[in-house]
């Protein structure tokens, strides 16, 4: 070796030591966890001889720093009951720092403030309170306080990683925010979990959490333990709030685009349409007709629009991708059907109408602003392909009679001058099929009441204080549905603008839209977690692309098939291809669990969260799924979407 590269080997790990001084020293103080008292850590060190801490640090760019931090212990005796943790400090009043945890705790889940029955996580900023999760929870993999009064904010991005010597089986890694003196933590550790002032619990069931103690770790002679994270700090701006800009370093640093190694888009859309066929029933009443909501075998005879039937979605979808002759006799039949049975069922005031019908004994039942909303869509979008695609193949007399009526109703319940602001968010499922029908129908007071309704939402949820909620199931939450349509609305308010030539209105539901999109696409999983023996392990399964429900439902499922439409849009409008790359991914992965006969269910528990099976213990949960929940939905999305595409000219 010459001196001059001795020289320069010497310079280089000099200025890695230098470098991991600054990291350690300005951003990243070190502290251990020793010992295990009354389920948490017995005390805190920031030293502990024989366990040596260094970081390595790399500046990707202004804005974010890779660490990687090491810790090796050089004892010749195991050392138990350990925990390893990184903090980031952010100082300012703890009340005004908003955490942002995707699928999680989203601006610590505000519509929930003031409840601590373990139910749903919440967080407010006050003295004590703690909000960790483990990792393999958390679809973007980042933790986010956001100052709400100055826009500053600061991530902590991880790559996520079980523990190796953990005392429980599967330990993973957690990731959370903490209280303290001056400010509040984004705090990593090796295990410990809680929330809601709950100290080693987790979020294991609907209605509450489940004991996950003893999460420690030992550390043999000669290991070394590496954790790799990224640090991010900026300021919010007109242009993106700090979880935004966390979200596109999310996307940035997982790349969750690889689409081809899932099932191809047509065999996709041919296995969904087959499957559909397979639920199509008949009588006994005459007339009777359509896709049932559950399996032929299942007790309930039931065809239902919206939510967890959408009946309604063929009679769009199949002519439109069009397979066979027989699917359009099929598409004509049963909305005509659906139209006959409910189109004296719409409330005059509202727009509500009945969505359910029991095809044994032609009892119905009335359904809500989601599944009314869902099915105007689809008939909304049936009715203008019959009439501007179809070349007299369809008849939609009896369907624009229905939407008509119904769109009528729900624009006059909006427009009236002591209209009340919805608290949730499931009536904005009705603006996308308002601005469509205005559109389509030539009525300018359905557009109106769009614009109405979305400017109700844009005061509530465009800041800190709330977030899109109660879009389904989980009305007294924040969830993915909630946001999707919220951001349905605005991308069909935003495609209006661009028809009409309204640059305002342009600039105003392009803001609106990509911010729900991103609260939307903070619920979606950018990186494949492993799991332990059991069905999702035994199927290979990839988790990119799928999407948790809510902060109460901490599952996955494949909803996000229904949004990849307007992601790919928002990409094309925004000239954004990561969007385009993630739909596609989003869609193709979803199919995953599907059968040989295009059967899936859902509820992925790919973390320690269950809805149905053994929910004794939570080492029972993870890593499998509920396959007979095989509602119609989870084919009518698929098939709904691939129309879009279809009709887009895109094929994924």
């Amino acid at each position: 070796m010459t001196q001059k590269s001795a020289w320069r080997i010497l310079l280089a790990f000099a200025s890695t030591v230098l470098v991991a001084a600054r990291a350690s020293a300005e951003l990243l103080q070190p502290v251990v966890g020793v010992g295990w008292t009354n389920s948490w850590v017995r005390e805190w060190r920031s030293d502990v001889p024989g366990l040596c801490i260094t970081d390595s640090r790399v500046q990707v760019s202004d804005s974010l720093t890779k660490v990687v931090r090491r810790w090796t212990w050089t004892g010749d005796r195991p050392i138990e009951q350990v925990t390893l943790c990184v903090r980031y400090h952010v100082a300012g009043d703890s009340a005004s720092l908003k955490p942002f945890i995707p699928g999680v705790l989203l601006y610590g889940n505000p519509s929930n403030k003031g409840r601590t029955d373990g139910r749903v996580p919440v967080f407010a900023g006050e003295s004590g309170e703690f909000a960790i999760f483990e990792e393999h929870r958390i679809p973007m993999p980042f933790a986010l306080l956001e100052n709400a009064r100055t826009g500053g904010y600061a991530a902590l991005h991880v790559l996520p990683s079980p523990v190796r010597g953990a005392r429980r089986d599967d330990l993973w890694w957690s990731l959370g925010v903490e209280v303290v003196e001056g400010g509040t933590d984004i705090v990593m550790m090796s295990g410990p979990v809680g929330y809601n002032r709950r100290r080693s619990v987790v979020k294991a069931l609907q209605s509450g959490a489940m004991a996950y103690d003893d999460a420690y770790m030992t550390l043999q002679p000669g290991q070394t333990v590496e954790k790799t994270f990224w640090v991010e700090t900026g300021k919010a701006s007109d242009e993106a709030f700090g979880f935004e800009r966390a979200l596109d370093t999310s996307l940035d640093l997982f790349k969750p685009y690889f689409a081809e190694r899932f099932a191809s888009f047509g065999e996709i859309v041919k296995s969904k349409r087959d499957f559909a066929v397979t639920r199509w029933i008949e009588g006994p009443m005459p007339g009777a007709c359509g896709f049932a909501k559950y399996d032929l075998n299942a007790q309930w005879r039931h065809v239902v629009i919206g939510w967890c039937g959408c009946a309604a979605t063929c009679a769009y979808a199949l002519p439109v991708l069009d397979f066979a002759p027989g699917d359009w006799d099929k598409a004509q039949r049963s909305l005509d059907f659906l139209c006959d049975a409910f189109g004296d069922k719409i409330a005059p005031t509202g727009g509500v109408f009945d969505v359910t019908f029991d095809m044994n004994t032609g009892r119905t039942w009335p359904g809500d602003p989601v599944s009314c909303g869902q099915g105007l869509y689809s008939i909304v979008k049936a009715i203008r392909f019959a009439e501007k695609k179809s070349g007299g193949r369809l008849n939609a007399t009896k369907w624009r009679a229905f939407a008509v009526k119904a769109a009528d109703a729900m624009s006059r319940e909006v427009l009236r001058g002591d209209w009340r602001e919805p608290d949730s968010n499931g009536p904005g499922f009705e603006v996308a099929p308002l601005v469509e029908a205005s559109e389509l129908l030539g009525r300018r007071d359905f557009l109106a009441a769009a614009e109405k309704m979305a400017a109700a939402f844009e005061r509530r949820y465009f800041g800190y204080e709330h977030v899109y909620w109660g879009g389904t199931l989980d009305a007294s939450c924040e969830d993915k549905e909630g946001a999707y349509a919220a951001f349905q609305g605005y991308e069909a308010l935003l495609r209006h603008a661009v028809k009409t030539g309204d640059t305002a209105a342009e600039k105003r539901y392009a803001r609106l839209a990509r911010h729900a999109m991103n609260i939307m696409l903070s619920y979606t999983m950018v990186w494949d977690a492993t799991y332990p023996p059991g069905r999702l392990s035994d199927h290979a399964f990839k988790s990119t692309g799928w999407t948790v429900v809510s902060a109460q439902n901490q599952h996955l499922d494949a909803f996000g098939v229904l949004t990849t439409p307007e992601i790919w849009r928002m990409g094309e409008y925004l000239g954004d291809e990561r969007l385009k790359r993630l739909a596609s991914v989003m869609y193709r992965s979803c199919f995953q669990l599907a059968d040989a006969m295009g059967s899936q269910g859902e509820q992925i528990q790919q973390t320690n969260f269950a809805q149905h099976g053994d929910m004794s213990d939570v080492r029972k949960l993870r890593g499998g799924y509920a396959e007979r929940w095989t509602v119609f939905w989870l084919t009518a999305h698929f098939l709904n979407a691939a129309a879009q595409f279809k009709e887009m000219g895109v094929e994924l």
